[in-house]
């Protein structure tokens, strides 16, 4: 019994050829099937296309007299001597199975297996394209900037970021998108994501970040990627360095603190002691007044030192005066 069924196999496949017997497709491309007959035989024969684990069982989508379609997706020409051809378009998912290709006879008929597997589409390589223009220069002010990873081909595709410093590199998110903002930008580093479906894997090129001044918030930091307009924030650097230097960690936390303890602290300016209040000229009060109290000090010197002057003149004046005197004489 074995022997003529393999007998009859054997017959079956010198009477119709197909050009496979097992097909991977992408879903939503299509698949196309060429067959070959003994045309002396089944030239006027019908064809069919039937889906199912058996042949007996399989039910027939489309033939080639067109009596039976039930897909608009399946199509069997029989161009005789030239072949037959089998195409189905749009594939998903419940397309995968098993097919067959059958010579209507009057016995037996005569069929031939084909096996079809669905897959998802190849991922392309991904691109790496900023929502906001890189142009405006929108990170020298710390504004935020999130680029999109994302495919032109591939379905399914799943996009995972990850970052690279001068020591690690780690799994930063799943996501098709990157937020860079201050806080989130502390050192420099590098940035890349990969797309990936069940089938295939690319990696995109490389984002780089350079941060000039970190800080929670109006941090400075610059982005490099391929294909976009290169630019530097020497001026918003300069400008920050000329009004307000940037602070380090500690004096950030002290001035914080002294900001919060003074803001805690009620004022009252009419209890204030006047001798140690600031003048407009931002000197103290004790300091001018001792300043123009030396003045006056000099002042009173001198006036006393004129005055003695002037004494001591009057004084030797009148001397010389009485010494110029005739002196009386005597009389004998």
């Amino acid at each position: 019994m074995r022997t003529l069924c393999l007998i009859l196999l054997f017959h079956a496949s010198l009477q119709l050829q197909c050009d496979k017997s097992y097909i991977t497709a992408h879903i939503g491309s299509e698949l196309i099937l060429i067959c070959n007959y003994n045309t002396n035989r089944f030239l006027y024969s019908k064809k069919y296309w039937c889906r199912g684990n058996s042949r007996n069982t399989c039910e027939i989508l489309v033939d080639s007299d067109r009596k039976t379609q039930n897909t608009r997706r399946s199509h069997i020409i029989d161009a005789r001597r030239r072949g037959l051809f089998v195409k189905v378009t749009d594939l998903q998912f419940d397309d995968a199975g098993v097919y067959w290709v059958g010579i209507d006879t009057i016995s037996a008929d005569i069929m031939t297996s084909v096996n079809v597997v669905i897959t998802e589409v190849p991922v392309s390589k991904p691109r790496l394209q900023p929502l906001s223009s890189l142009a405006d220069r929108l990170t020298c002010w710390g504004k935020p900037v999130t680029v999109r990873c994302g495919c032109t081909q591939g379905t399914g595709v799943g996009y995972v970021w990850y970052q690279r410093t001068h020591h690690d590199e780690f799994l930063l998110h799943r996501s098709s998108d990157l937020h860079l903002e201050c806080g989130a930008v502390q050192k420099d580093s590098d940035y890349y994501c990969v797309a990936r479906n069940d089938i295939s894997s690319q990696e995109s090129d490389v984002l780089s970040v350079q941060v000039l001044m970190p800080a929670d918030r109006s941090c400075i930091y610059v982005v490099t990627m391929q294909g976009q307009p290169l630019y530097d924030c020497d001026d918003r650097m300069s400008t920050t360095t000329a009004t307000t230097p940037p602070l380090t960690t500690w004096q950030a936390t002290m001035k914080i603190h002294s900001d919060t303890r003074n803001r805690s602290l009620p004022i009252n300016h009419t209890g204030q002691d006047p001798f140690f209040s600031r003048a407009w000229t931002g000197v103290p009060l004790w300091y001018t007044l001792l300043r123009w109290g030396f003045f006056v000090s000099i002042l009173i010197f001198l006036f006393a030192v004129l005055k003695g002057t002037k004494v001591r003149h009057k004084s030797a004046k009148r001397k010389r005066r009485v010494c110029s005197r005739p002196i009386p004489q005597l009389a004998h």
